[in-house]
């Protein structure tokens, strides 16, 4: 792999974790894309925010598609109750 020592904001960095919520993956996925939008990365780091985005991109469909499973389930058994809290 490339040393990427020489860069303390590389785009990598910020990868570590994987955000907890939406908000903060659309967020997190906006910043990528000002980044890739600049112009001013080199083409390793430009791979590396494409690679993170990527990876913020499907944790936010996981997101709406566990949102959607839960107000699925919810009209389905016309249930009111809220689901128990996860991670929270």
């Amino acid at each position: 792999m490339a040393d990427q020592s020489a860069q303390g904001s590389s785009p990598q960095t910020q990868s570590d974790t994987e955000p907890k919520g939406y908000e903060e993956i659309v967020k997190r996925l906006g910043q990528v894309v000002e980044k890739l939008e600049g112009g001013n990365l080199s083409l390793e780091d430009s791979i590396a925010a494409f690679e993170e985005g990527i990876r913020l991109s499907r944790a936010g469909q996981r997101r709406l598609e566990e949102a959607e499973a839960k107000v699925e389930k919810l009209l389905e058994g016309d249930r009111t109750e809220p689901f128990a809290s996860e991670g929270k």
